[in-house]
């Protein structure tokens, strides 16, 4: 076996030295392997960072009849001093209580949207992908990873096990997120469609499609089952496990549509709250 590999056109790639020692990106692979982890950390970075900030910022997520995913469903919302933020009556609960401390400020993200958060974090498709773009262990098949030592989900990463009871979190969150993407076709009583509800119907939608492809509810139905079709005709549990099964094929391309659909959704609410864009609708009348 040779000590140093060349490519195609005899260029250097690694040594079996280096390959022992765990150096950094070595590898004996010529194509352009980095492409892909260095794209994922910066979607990771830039979505998750994005959606940070608009977490920790409760103004302009509101649009009449429009709420963004990021504060919904809002358990308080703020009175004043937040230009754009959800209407009192809206808030399951009224008004930010007089014990929230000051240092906070008053999201409704705080309460149940942020259930969400560990329920990606802990996603398989997710620690796949960020163990590999952003920790580097590896960063890709064949190639050099961090020298850190993988410990699986033991430690600090023992939370990772909490992933199939966040399931219940997603589940309670899309529940609402449909019901507000429904109120999103009325205002003030009155039924219409704009391009907002729209974009919420497909936001609950993407999100669904992510959640119900999530291994963890695959397992919840099809679990604890040695045969689906042992009777006269398979089960209904079968079919709701199959369709599952679709979407499970396809959770990567899932858990990035959602994703970018949430961020997305959120932005077009806040752009319509600012008057920096108008809303097409049949009201005829832009919301307060």
């Amino acid at each position: 076996m040779p000590n140093v590999w060349r490519d195609a056109y005899g260029g250097r790639v690694t040594t079996m030295e280096e390959l022992r020692r765990g150096r950094l990106a070595a590898t004996r692979r010529v194509d352009a392997w980095w492409v892909e982890p260095a794209a994922t950390a910066l979607g990771l970075v830039v979505l998750f960072g994005y959606l940070t900030l608009r977490a920790f910022d409760a103004t302009h997520v509101w649009f009449a009849p429009y709420i963004s995913p990021t504060v919904a469903p809002p358990l308080f919302t703020p009175v004043a001093g937040y230009p754009g933020a959800v209407p009192v009556e809206h808030a399951w609960l009224g008004a930010f209580p007089a014990w929230w401390p000051a240092f906070l400020p008053q999201s409704p993200a705080f309460f149940i949207p942020v259930l969400a958060i560990p329920f990606r974090i802990t996603c398989y498709y997710y620690r796949g992908a960020y163990y590999k773009a952003i920790f580097l262990t590896p960063p890709s098949c064949a190639v050099g990873g961090s020298t850190r030592r993988y410990r699986g989900e033991t430690a600090l990463w023992l939370f990772q096990n909490l992933h199939r009871y966040t399931l219940y979190c997603a589940l309670f969150i899309i529940v609402c997120l449909w019901w507000e993407a429904v109120a999103a076709f009325f205002l003030d009583g009155r039924p219409g469609i704009g391009v907002g509800s729209v974009i919420m119907v497909l936001n609950a939608a993407l999100l669904s499609a992510y959640t119900f492809g999530c291994h963890s509810w695959r397992h919840l139905i099809g679990g604890r089952s040695d045969c689906f079709s042992c009777g006269a005709a398979p089960s209904a549990r079968y079919g709701v496990w199959k369709g599952s099964s679709w979407l499970n094929e396809r959770h990567m391309l899932f858990a990035w549509c959602s994703l970018v659909w949430v961020a997305a959704t959120d932005l077009y609410i806040y752009l319509l709250s600012t008057g920096a864009v108008t809303d097409w609708n049949t009201w005829g009348a832009s919301g307060l």
